[in-house]
């Protein structure tokens, strides 16, 4: 991984170049322009077991499927790099049972591209990818996953319409531009003297624990929302706070803030609605489950921050005060 402090989604090879956006229609036609596609909110990516994002020339058939105009993300040395969206085509071997679960690791294959190319989920595949395949992937699933749930106006109700090379949604009735958002969430690395606070949410495959999170709520300091949602979720008070690293994260479109904290108490006092089960582990105690035959306790996937936490922690590179 790469990015911010080797955090997966961080990174990337393109230059946003937003300046070149009201204008960008006329990029598709440069040489060396390319795109990344996409289907269901699933990157086009040529091989499985090591994916790269696939860059398709812009005459490749299967852009045709695309029911909107591109979005433009930007420039790579220079040479202009566009998303399409195909989620129109109807995938008749699809497997939607599979494509509903917390983690696809289906593949979906397009008649009219290559065979070793498919449609694989971002999440089921985030830990093999290349750090800039996953931060210009993250970008443009975000872009999607926007316009998906913003195609009327917030402020008068009518539809609006894509703008600016996808960056922006336009409403021709009351004039209104609206621009993508990302919500932001505080992810914490809560510890007690030498041990660190897991916790499991219900949906989560079998096993897993991770660290806290959640959404920040208007007029809410970062410091406040770490506080805020430890207490709701397990009844600690905590005290000291302090930030870490950040990741993008397009599940749909989230930045996740990672922070420590010090937890001023050790009883956990559930809220079923938000956790199935939390627990103070130690250090050894973490590495004791990873070497079981039997573990109880699984980490959290490779890729995400919560990971990447807890792994620093582990090997002493993040230090909590007290």
């Amino acid at each position: 991984m790469q990015g911010q402090g080797g955090i997966l989604f961080g990174g990337g090879r393109i230059d946003r170049a937003a300046h070149l956006r009201e204008g960008a229609a006329g990029l598709m036609a440069a040489p060396g322009a390319r795109s990344c596609v996409f289907w269901r909110g699933k990157p086009l990516f040529t091989g499985e077991a090591a994916p790269r994002l696939a860059w398709l020339a812009m005459e490749a058939p299967i852009l045709q499927e695309a029911a909107e105009a591109p979005i433009f993300l930007g420039l790579e040395d220079g040479a202009p790099r566009f998303a399409h969206d195909i989620s129109a085509w109807a995938d008749p071997a699809a497997d939607e049972a599979a494509m509903a679960r917390f983690i696809d690791t289906s593949a979906n294959r397009h008649p009219a591209m290559a065979a070793d190319q498919a449609f694989l989920d971002l999440r089921a595949t985030m830990a093999l990818l290349d750090p800039d395949d996953a931060g210009d992937a993250a970008v443009a699933k975000g872009i999607f996953a926007w316009h998906d749930t913003h195609r009327h106006c917030a402020r008068c109700g009518a539809p609006s319409t894509v703008s600016l090379a996808g960056w922006r949604r336009s409403c021709g009735t009351c004039g209104a531009h609206h621009f993508p958002r990302t919500d932001p969430v505080v992810i914490m690395l809560i510890t007690h003297g030498e041990r660190v606070l897991l916790g499991r949410s219900p949906a989560w495959p079998e096993g897993m624990y991770s660290l806290l999170a959640g959404f920040m709520e208007p007029g809410e300091s970062i410091e406040a929302a770490v506080r805020r949602e430890v207490q709701e979720e397990t009844g600690i008070r905590v005290g000291a706070v302090g930030y870490i690293a950040s990741q993008p994260w397009p599940f749909p479109a989230s930045l996740m803030i990672g922070c420590w904290g010090v937890a001023l108490e050790e009883r956990i006092t559930l809220d079923p609605a938000e956790l199935e089960d939390a627990m103070w582990l130690t250090r050894e105690e973490i590495m004791a489950e990873r070497i079981s035959p039997t573990p109880r306790i699984r980490p959290a996937r490779r890729g995400a921050i919560a990971h990447h936490l807890i792994e620093e922690w582990l090997a002493g590179r993040i230090r909590v005060p007290g």
